[in-house]
């Protein structure tokens, strides 16, 4: 299976649903998104990884596996996002000591944290992207400047969806297909990746 390399565009705030957080990954060389959703502190980890300038007084958890691994010689050469199942994504996180390659299994957020400070490439599978990848076909007026775009996001809460939606585990249940594609474009014409995401695994569980 053929890797493909991921960047991050930014992280956003979900309103409607206390302490989550979308994380965005760009694929690198297309136009297809990969929302994540992750908790408040590796949101914050990971936010402050991307704002170089911003030193805590303290490690954080992740400054602490950076700082431990490097003391013993070991390097982040790459994350994998693996596998997704049930809309849940799992990451691989493969390090080197001595020229000895090992393979850590690890939480995408968290291994998105370490890959960031060890300025280590982000990849996932084709597949996995032609399954949760979300298409967003280019806006002429978006800005080619993706400290803006991370700017904007980080600084702009975005509201993904109604509360009602959120009340049970599958909001999209009775949708029918045809009338999930047009929410699914809504969704990501206005840029709500964790709506858009919700209405993506529906379809996917219809079509499996």
């Amino acid at each position: 299976m053929s890797l493909v390399k991921l960047s991050i565009k930014g992280i956003s705030y979900s309103q409607t649903q206390n302490g989550a957080y979308a994380l965005i990954l760009n694929e690198v060389d297309g136009e297809r998104k990969l929302p994540i959703v992750i908790g408040a502190f590796e949101a914050q980890s990971i936010a402050i990884a991307l704002e170089k300038e911003i030193k805590p007084p303290r490690p954080l958890t992740h400054d602490l596996f950076k700082n431990f691994a490097e003391r013993f010689d070991i390097i982040v050469k790459q994350v994998i996002i693996h596998k997704l199942v049930d809309g849940v994504f799992y990451s691989s996180i493969i390090c080197e000591r001595d020229k000895i390659e090992e393979i850590i299994d690890a939480r995408t957020s968290d291994a998105i944290a370490l890959a960031l400070r060890f300025n280590a490439p982000i990849f996932t599978y084709k597949n996995i992207l032609d399954k949760a990848g979300i298409f967003l076909k280019a806006n002429p007026q978006e800005t080619d400047k993706d400290s803006q775009e991370i700017d904007d996001i980080l600084s702009n809460p975005e509201t993904f969806g109604n509360e009602d939606e959120h009340a049970n585990g599958r909001p999209y249940i009775k949708n029918s297909l045809q009338e999930l594609t047009e929410l699914l474009e809504q969704a990501v014409s206005h840029e709500d990746y964790e709506k858009a995401a919700k209405i993506r695994d529906e379809i996917s569980k219809r079509e499996s």
